[in-house]
């Protein structure tokens, strides 16, 4: 007997404040490089002011900088050490294996995915890198020796929305960014858009949070429950459309992310074998 195909759903995780409270360059190298985390992210703006740049190049170079100035090391293995030591949200190390059971329960296959503008050697570097099917994120260009020397990929809040596509393409690396826009029939694309959940908290996450809305997924703004700042962003994101739901980054069983994510699937699922429905009685039309 044939295998009946399930569907595909996508989880995309944004990384900090999302599944993370800081910033992944707050757990360690900050510190290493003898500063404090205000002291590092000053200086990242006050380059990108001077310069009219890109904050996310800024803080990459401000990186290579401090480490060569301070003899430290930089390389995939350091930042892989870093990731070590990255707190996560309540309930993130269990979260994955939870939802994927759920989903094997209902039929529905389901991947994990990272879409962000941290630094893809530290995400690889935390105890759920392995949860993922791709890390989308930013990375240095190395040297033979394997140091640090310069951006190979940088992803600002629009950049962002092209990894949604490459996904929606089943395009795994970035080197084949040209296959993004070729055009490629929907009933041929992996993972449609309708069976997206994007997992975000702030201005970085908001074209790939609308984009999703408008095509059909689901947006999801996460926020500290610790900060009272971090809920009004996440609440102006729902009152602005934007998004579809606000949940505190609480990721146990049961909780509202849970309960929120669990009826998104059964509804894609039920989605899923409504249309298998129509198209049988479809075909039945087409007989006579």
């Amino acid at each position: 007997m044939a295998r009946t195909k399930k569907p595909t759903v996508a989880l995309i995780y944004d990384f900090d404040g999302t599944l993370s409270p800081g910033n992944m360059q707050e757990y360690g190298f900050i510190q290493a490089a003898g500063l404090d985390a205000h002291e590092f992210w000053s200086k990242n703006t006050k380059m990108k002011e001077n310069q009219d740049a890109s904050e996310i190049l800024c803080y990459m170079k401000l990186m290579i900088d401090e480490a060569r100035h301070k003899g430290l090391e930089l390389s995939k293995k350091s930042l892989k050490q870093y990731g070590k030591d990255v707190e996560l949200f309540i309930g993130v190390h269990e979260w994955f294996g939870l939802i994927t059971k759920y989903g094997e329960e209902k039929g529905v296959k389901i991947e994990h995915y990272i879409n962000s503008s941290g630094l893809k050697e530290i995400i690889e570097g935390t105890p759920i890198a392995r949860e993922f099917k791709r890390i989308y994120a930013c990375s240095f260009y190395y040297s033979p020796d394997g140091a640090a020397e310069w951006p190979a990929v940088a992803v600002d809040f629009t950049a962002k929305t092209q990894f949604l596509f490459m996904i929606n393409k089943g395009i795994e690396f970035v080197k084949d960014n040209k296959k993004v826009n070729e055009f490629k029939p929907d009933i041929d694309r992996p993972v449609p858009f309708k069976n997206m959940i994007y997992f975000g908290d702030g201005e970085t996450d908001v074209p790939c949070m609308k984009l999703i809305k408008q095509q059909g997924g689901k947006s999801i703004a996460v926020f500290n429950p610790k900060i009272r700042a971090k809920k009004t962003s996440a609440e102006k994101l729902i009152a602005e459309n934007r998004v579809n739901f606000v949940c505190p980054a609480d990721y146990s069983k049961d909780s509202e992310i849970y309960n929120v994510v669990t009826t998104i699937i059964d509804k894609i699922k039920s989605d899923y074998e409504f249309k298998k429905l129509l198209l049988i009685h479809e075909k039945k039309g087409k007989k006579k």
